[in-house]
């Protein structure tokens, strides 16, 4: 019942080669280009949702969703609210998104802005950051949407698409075998380590920004844990108190813009929560993303998450 489709997802596989190969392999009756037009892939994903299918359509950059939002804000998200449950639109939109690329870039490239999806009532967000949590969690999606007929919208970071390494060059400390993905539960967070002394929360690019300096903080007495959301909405608010309360000091890494940005949900959900601890956030500028070095100026990196966490451990 699956149908996959987008913008050059067929025959190409894709700019990035995610869905390569998979129309040689389930024909093109099942994955197909559309037009250069994303109010049509996602007016085609409705009406797939409505005739029975599990519609997967892929937005080929995050700015790109914007000029078709009202396909998912007016539409999808809205028909079982308006039918009283008798009708819906179940699917899972894959969207290559956030900054980071290197070599190409400009705001409609690299693009961090999410509020407009985060504010649709109902719809799932889900943001990984590793491949196997990628792998579980488009599975959850896709369930979610066959059983539930739920609106999930689903962000792969550019950047990470082909990143292998994590504290040195040739480490394979980011890769991940895929050899019987699960479910990922919605709503539920992924802590890495299980350091005391400081609580680092973030998603996507953030996580392995935040584990570099993670280890660079151990190498000075100071053990932190680093905790992916995974989930922009629902957040995973039991998770997030849990890890903020086990070491008492919470920092938020988000690659997002401070306004408007994740960082003000978490630092509500633990306030809403009765976390009394230190809580500070570091965020990408309020900006549109410029192109080449000019974006390392508005862009959140290891260095403010660092200075950030030295900052927060040194209140009293």
């Amino acid at each position: 019942d699956i149908l996959v489709f987008g913008e050059d997802v067929g025959r190409k596989g894709g700019v990035y080669g995610v869905t390569k190969g998979l129309q040689q392999t389930f024909g093109a009756r099942r994955v197909f280009d559309t037009l250069l037009d994303e109010q049509s892939v996602l007016g085609t994903a409705l009406g797939a949702g409505l005739a029975g299918f599990v519609p997967i359509p892929e937005i080929q950059y995050l700015a790109y969703v914007h000029n078709a939002a009202d396909q998912l804000r007016g539409e999808a998200a809205t028909l079982s609210f308006f039918s009283a449950g008798r009708y819906r639109n179940p699917l899972v939109v894959r969207i290559a998104g956030y900054a980071y690329q290197k070599g190409f870039g400009g705001h409609f490239h690299n693009d961090n802005s999410i509020a407009a999806l985060r504010d649709i009532p109902g719809v799932v967000i889900a943001s990984p950051a590793r491949a196997d949590d990628a792998a579980a969690m488009l599975r959850t999606c896709v369930s979610a949407a066959r059983v539930d007929g739920r609106v999930c919208v689903f962000l792969e970071p550019i950047a990470l698409y082909h990143t292998r390494d994590l504290y040195r060059d040739g480490d394979g400390g980011w890769a991940a075998p895929i050899t019987n993905p699960r479910h990922a539960e919605i709503g539920r967070a992924r802590a890495h380590g299980t350091g005391t002394h400081l609580t680092i929360v973030s998603f996507a690019n953030g996580v392995p920004m935040s584990l570099r300096v993670a280890r660079r903080l151990s190498e000075r007495g100071i053990h932190a844990r680093v905790v992916d959301l995974r989930w922009l909405a629902p957040l995973p608010v039991d998770d997030l108190l849990d890890h903020a309360r086990a070491s008492g000091r919470v920092l938020i890494a988000d690659e997002t813009r401070r306004s408007g940005g994740i960082s003000e949900a978490v630092c509500a959900a633990l306030l809403d929560g009765g976390f009394d601890g230190p809580i500070a956030r570091v965020t990408s500028a309020d900006s549109f993303i410029p192109l080449g070095p000019a974006a390392n100026l508005v862009l959140l990196d290891e260095i403010r998450i660092e200075e950030a966490a030295t900052a927060l451990l040194a209140r009293q």
